[in-house]
């Protein structure tokens, strides 16, 4: 595949109707059009879901509400309660807490206003509540607005939970700008995991039969290949480039939903990631921009692939695997490249800046495969050394 975006396709895959949406508007005008779609469906008493640090960095929820209320709509607004630490966590008291407003307000739809906590918490309440929701992205930080799984905390464990996703998608391009640089670093990095998923995807079908469609996979690469190419406009908070990251982030959620599961865009580096939420959980920490952990734990998956092809002791590695790795491995970046393109967009690009200790990486790099043992991914792959040298 050549390094370069057909804008034609792009627009068709990102705006067509296979996107199974029934609005999407990414532009200055966004939130005129969310208030028109809300009379265009009839929705009558809508709760709005967002948090404290969106209310008062954005101003956005006044400005929806403002928006809706010209139209003659009931409009209350809940923002979910931060924890002690500050965190706005999706875990049974969000899920709660939005159940609550959604049946308090007797809404016919639901606005999740925020990044992709908010999104989590708001979809399972929707689809608890048996009512639509309406996605109004604050940064480009995920690429799971569009999600039908729910990744909820249920008693410290992460779990995907059957949910719905969202009937139209407005997002303010002054908003997506002004986000915080640690969150458009964090969506670059949700999408250079790409990078080790679809490697990960790729071997798992070749080696193993995992279901596999290339179709999907073309979609994910194009999505990630749009954003490395514009990686110094994504860096410079340009628009245009930041449109674009919103659009791949959407592209590689649609990719997802077309193939009925996340291989795509979900391997090794993202079992890592959650591996060290659940840590931090567990800790209570502050929790890390799930993006910034991603981009991170694909330069350690980058390193363990390209030492799994050069290191003639492995020996869980057959002949006919080494084959197959050294040729899939060829076309992916090093660590060192991958670092590099963290750092450009100001991101974490190394274990130390990101902050995971030395205890949690190494169990990590143990048992993080477990949290999909149904996935054949790299971590799954036992060699001498427990992966030795991925964590010194």
């Amino acid at each position: 595949m050549k390094e370069k975006v057909d804008v034609k396709q792009w627009q068709e895959w990102v705006y067509g109707e296979s996107n199974g949406l029934e609005r999407l508007a990414i532009g200055e005008d966004a939130l005129d059009q969310l208030a028109h779609f809300v009379v265009a469906k009839g929705y009558g008493r809508i709760v709005l879901i967002s948090d404290q640090k969106i209310d008062e960095v954005t101003g956005i929820n006044e400005a929806v509400k403002t928006q809706l209320q010209k139209q003659g709509k009931a409009v209350a607004v809940k923002l979910i309660t931060a924890k002690q630490n500050g965190d706005v966590i999706a875990d049974e008291a969000a899920v709660v807490e939005a159940l609550l407003a959604i049946t308090g307000h007797q809404a016919d739809v639901v606005i999740a206003v925020g990044a992709g906590t908010i999104h989590d918490i708001v979809r399972y309440a929707a689809f608890a509540s048996k009512i639509p929701f309406i996605s109004v992205p604050t940064a480009p930080s995920v690429d799971g607005f569009t999600s039908k799984g729910a990744p909820l905390i249920i008693q410290g464990q992460k779990i995907t939970i059957a949910a719905i996703g969202p009937t139209a998608l407005f997002a303010d391009i002054n908003v997506l700008v002004a986000a915080p640089r640690a969150m458009i670093a964090a969506g670059f990095g949700d999408m250079l995991g790409k990078y080790t998923s679809l490697l990960d995807w790729k071997f798992g079908h070749l080696r193993y039969g995992e279901p596999y469609d290339q179709q999907v996979a073309d979609k994910t690469k194009v999505a990630l290949l749009a954003c490395v190419l514009e990686v110094s406009a994504i860096a410079a908070g340009e628009k245009k480039a930041i449109q674009l990251l919103l659009e791949a982030l959407l592209l590689s959620g649609f990719a997802m939903l077309q193939f009925g599961h996340s291989h795509s865009a979900s391997g090794a580096e993202h079992h890592l990631s959650h591996s060290w939420e659940m840590a931090y959980l567990e800790a209570t920490k502050n929790q890390l921009l799930h993006g910034a952990k991603v981009g991170v734990a694909c330069t350690l998956i980058s390193e363990l692939y390209h030492k799994l092809i050069t290191d003639e002791q492995t020996s869980a590695l057959s002949k006919e695997d080494r084959a197959v790795l050294t040729s899939l491995v060829a076309s992916l970046p090093t660590q060192h490249q991958l670092e590099q393109l963290l750092q450009q967009v100001g991101g974490p690009a190394t274990v130390e800046q990101l902050g995971i200790d030395k205890s949690i990486l190494e169990n990590s790099l143990r048992t993080a495969h477990e949290i999909r043992p149904n996935r054949y991914t790299v971590l799954r792959i036992k060699r001498t050394g427990e992966n030795k040298g991925i964590s010194e």
